[in-house]
């Protein structure tokens, strides 16, 4: 395997060779569940679940680990306006986030654990903090001490006396008269009232953010990782502080690759809850885009680069995936007449090497995807290769819709068939799945009856009602096809 990644650590593009040959571990940082997730977060999952798949592909035994978060100041923010409770909330979302994700494509990480199920193992790292000198408690309190770890900044690059420096006149609040340095952080908060708390050796309350992911990578992976993966906003203070705690406790390195994502902007702007500025995951495929349109839009950008939401970006995705689809589909929809469907469907959970191209073409185009994705992930460029996989395929396709089987002879030629089956493969590991396009209530004579009821229109110089026409049969899958006689043919996209 000649993977390279962009290391944040580094600040270099480096090969990746595991800790263990033919093994891999991953960390990702998960959500906090106080709410419904945004595009951005579906950014960060669709792309590391493109890493993980790619992985796989490449003959790797991946552990993939993702945390929830279920106690935090917002999930009780939360609780408190709703009336209801913090398991409440959390259990909500939850289960909400396995929706979005499965409707994406996105495979289960192998174990998800919680902040309130390992509060044993966080207890457990504070402790071996505090007695190697690391951590202090204070009124209840314990914080990190960043003097004590002389790595601190080295992932984000930020001097701690520089950092100190900048908070010089600061007023301070009660917490802050309490540390020894402004940038100690809290592992474990004293309870507040009315807050939930559980009992610790510094008296009863609750983790702080940080550890808890220290604490399950350390329960889950070992004290050393492969990969340790999240968003470009994670890098400080987040995994910084994670990098300290995690360091200072075992003194072996954490990890030795970290990976961050770029951010989706909204008008020059961050997508962030905090600034009201984010569509949910849920929103926009209730408006009717397709999971795979909304993969397909986050894949089309490099992982590390920001990616600008717009309706036109959206809808050029849309457009790209409906001919995607529609040469993925044809196996399934077609083989019978072609005379090559597949005994079975490829399994997304086994991933294999199997369907790898024959003859001097496809060998060509397989050696693109594989250089592309070793090049730092590059999607785009893996993308452009399943888009010139499809091309021939989608004529088929077309043709096969409209009912028109003649010519057929060169579609049953085995070439085609082997370029089936790599596009589908090479799809499967960017989690492209083909989606079912007969999921229309409309049967051919609707169709064709709506298409004159459209020339009626247009005829009529009711251009807006032909527009509307269109516009409700696009939203069953149906794209038509002015031709320049005047007729109007369709297809199911």
């Amino acid at each position: 395997m000649n993977l390279r990644l962009t290391n944040t650590l580094t600040r270099r593009t480096e090969p990746f060779t595991p800790l263990t040959p033919g093994k891999a571990s991953i960390y990702c940082c998960g959500v906090t569940v106080y709410d419904l997730c945004h595009l951005g977060h579906a950014r960060s999952y669709i792309n590391w679940d493109v890493l993980r798949r790619y992985l796989i592909w490449q003959g790797l035994a991946v552990t993939f680990v993702q945390n929830f978060t279920d106690i935090d100041d917002k999930i009780l923010r939360r609780a408190s306006e709703e009336n209801s409770s913090m398991t409440e909330v959390s259990e909500r979302n939850i289960t909400a986030f396995h929706q979005d994700m499965d409707a994406l494509g996105i495979l289960r990480p192998d174990r998800m654990p919680r902040a309130t199920q390992c509060l044993d193992c966080i207890q457990n790292l504070i402790s071996e903090l505090e007695i190697k000198g690391a951590a202090y408690s204070a009124e209840g309190d314990v914080y990190f001490s960043v003097k004590k770890h002389r790595g601190y900044g080295k992932l984000s690059g930020r001097e701690l006396d520089e950092q100190q420096e900048n908070a010089a006149g600061r007023v301070a609040d009660a917490e802050e008269a309490r540390k020894q340095h402004p940038f100690d952080f809290a592992l474990w908060k004293s309870a507040k009232p009315g807050e939930p708390s559980f009992p610790s050796p510094w008296g009863k309350g609750r983790p702080g953010w940080h550890i808890e992911c220290s604490a399950m990578v350390r329960a889950e992976l070992g004290d050393s990782i492969d990969i340790h993966l999240g968003g470009a906003d994670l890098v400080f203070p987040h995994h910084e502080n994670e990098i300290a705690q995690s360091e200072a406790a075992t003194g072996k390195e954490l990890a030795q690759v970290w990976m961050h994502n770029g951010m989706v902007n909204v008008g020059g702007q961050k997508m962030s809850k905090s600034l009201g500025n984010f569509t949910t995951i849920r929103a926009l495929l209730e408006s009717g885009i397709s999971p795979m349109t909304l993969r397909l839009f986050v894949l089309q950008a490099h992982y590390r680069k920001p990616l600008d939401f717009t309706a036109e970006a959206l809808e050029a995705a849309a457009t790209g995936w409906k001919g995607l689809n529609a040469a993925i589909s044809l196996g399934e929809r077609h083989g019978d007449i072609l005379g090559w469907r597949p005994s079975a469907p490829l399994s997304e959970k086994a991933i294999t090497n199997e369907g790898h191209a024959e003859g001097e073409d496809l060998q060509e185009l397989e050696q693109r995807f594989t250089s592309s994705m070793n090049d730092d992930l590059n999607s785009s460029g893996a993308l452009a290769v399943l888009f010139d996989l499809a091309k021939p395929l989608r004529a088929v396709a077309n043709r096969l819709e409209r009912g028109d089987n003649s010519g057929l002879a060169d579609a049953t030629e085995p070439g085609l068939a082997a370029r089936w089956l790599l596009l589908r493969n090479l799809a499967a590991v960017m989690g492209l799945r083909r989606e079912s396009e007969t999921s229309t209530t409309l049967d051919d004579a609707a169709i064709n009856a709506a298409i004159e009821a459209r020339k009626a229109a247009k005829s009529a110089k009711n251009y807006a009602e032909a527009d509307r026409i269109r516009a409700e049969l696009s939203k069953e899958g149906i794209e038509l096809i002015d031709k320049s006689n005047g007729v109007t043919e369709w297809l199911r996209a």
